[in-house]
């Protein structure tokens, strides 16, 4: 599946050359820009995270945020996940190493939904483009959410 979707980006790049080589290669540009600009967070939180499953054992994690840890171990992750600040493109892959370090899919849920949606550490700017009242209410339901995403999870998980 992984070179399908290889074979289908690189077909596209080859398909947008060829109607403008000039766009494609300013789009290209920025795209590395970009990437230069994500790695250094990227391979930072990577490499911590790593650090972390190397010296803490997986049972650790399985008994603090594992499948076992229930409601606890997803409220845990819940406000762990609200209040780290950490980009989507780098919470992904760090879902999958405390996944395979064995945290368990709700908790997990639970740990994305709310680093991707409640901004405990952002809440200062957050509240002063919409207000104290809105940024409570916005980052509180979000936080709701996010019980609402581990209990899916939940129900769905243990059916595959």
């Amino acid at each position: 599946m992984d070179y399908a979707l290889y074979i289908i980006a690189l077909t596209l790049l080859g398909i947008s050359f060829f109607k403008n080589k000039m766009k494609t290669k300013q789009a290209l540009k920025k795209a590395w820009k970009a990437f230069e600009n994500i790695l250094p967070e990227f391979l930072v939180v990577i490499a911590l995270v790593s650090f972390l499953l190397a010296v803490v054992e997986p049972a650790f994690i399985a008994q603090v945020i594992g499948s076992e840890s229930g409601w606890t171990g997803v409220i845990l992750a819940t406000l762990i996940g609200a209040v780290t600040l950490i980009p989507g493109f780098v919470a992904f892959p760090t879902a999958a190493l405390l996944l395979q370090g064995g945290a368990g899919y709700m908790q997990l849920g639970a740990f994305i939904s709310t680093l991707m949606m409640v901004g405990i550490v952002t809440l200062p700017i957050e509240q002063k483009y919409f207000g104290l009242k809105l940024a409570m209410y916005r980052n509180g339901f979000a936080f709701l959410f996010s019980f609402l995403v581990a209990y899916t999870i939940g129900m769905v998980v243990p059916n595959l």
